[in-house]
């Protein structure tokens, strides 16, 4: 039964699958969401960078107020170790604000531009504490007791103004 019909069984056969589409290159679609993707990574690493470098002063205070916490654990001269934490908030304020508001103030202006820049506690009764250290240096007497420590809290709030204040 040689049919050569057209419509015969004989002649069927096995469909052809066309090979899978390759994985490389990828379509034009993929190519510009790969695109967009990497310009967006590229984007926030280098802001990342960027954020790095500019608290670069942060990690130099962070650094310098460790040293100086450290020192006064051996220490008991606790005037100086006083005089060393005001010079370095001094220093890192003037880094981070312009330098004609921050240059003159003292006192309770000083204390009250460290609480608003940073919401730490220094208008709160610390920045008295630290005026009293602060002025026995001055004035070449210890108050009190020569051998007491620097508050743990004044380190504590130095440390959170550093680390959070927001700079103009």
């Amino acid at each position: 039964m040689n049919d050569a019909s057209p419509t015969s069984l004989d002649r069927l056969h096995d469909l052809v699958v066309p090979p899978p589409a390759p994985f490389w290159p990828p379509a034009p679609g993929w190519q510009v969401v790969f695109a967009l993707v990497t310009i967006g990574v590229l984007v926030l690493a280098l802001k990342w960078f960027i954020r790095w470098q500019q608290n670069h002063y942060r990690r130099e205070a962070l650094a310098e107020l460790a040293r100086i916490e450290r020192a006064q654990s051996g220490s008991d001269h606790v005037p100086a170790t006083a005089l060393a934490l005001s010079d370095l908030l001094k220093r890192t304020a003037l880094t981070a604000y312009h330098r004609p508001d921050v240059a003159a103030l003292t006192g309770p202006e000083w204390f009250r531009f460290l609480d608003e820049a940073a919401g730490t506690q220094f208008s709160q009764g610390l920045g008295e504490q630290f005026d009293a250290l602060l002025y026995s240096t001055a004035a070449g007497r210890d108050t009190a007791n020569p051998t007491a420590a620097v508050p743990a809290e004044l380190f504590a709030q130095a440390r959170a103004w550093i680390r959070d204040h927001r700079p103009c």
